[in-house]
């Protein structure tokens, strides 16, 4: 029984190295195999400064501040009833950092049995 993975990147073009990490990183959750069929992984490229702006009103420092770029992300879990567990979002400056800090957060809650209630 393996676990299925589809990628999505968002906002910039994917490379052979995140694919390879996320590889790698789905190979620790083989062992819930029997709760998880599948999971869905979106890694989204986005500016920092747009992370921190609360309203539609911007202020001119704000405008001249250079923007760095984030990556957020996304892992949902498909369980075997065919249930959809998102988990939280993982940002990070490394699309690799975050995809790992993904995975381990969905190991945690796969160790800690949380799957199956």
């Amino acid at each position: 029984m393996g676990i299925d993975m589809q990628i999505v990147y968002l906002g910039f073009a994917g490379s052979a190295q995140i694919e390879s990490e996320a590889a790698a990183q789905l190979v620790r959750l083989e062992r819930f195999g029997k709760t998880i069929s599948g999971c869905h992984l979106a890694i989204e490229a986005v500016h920092g400064r747009a992370l921190s702006e609360t309203s539609g009103a911007r202020s001119a420092a704000q405008d001249a501040m250079p923007s760095h770029l984030l990556f957020d992300a996304r892992l949902d879990l498909v369980l075997r009833s065919g249930e959809l567990m998102p988990l939280k979002h993982r940002q990070s400056e490394d699309p690799d950092d975050a995809v790992r800090a993904s995975f381990d957060a969905a190991e945690r809650l796969l160790e800690r049995g949380i799957a199956h209630i």
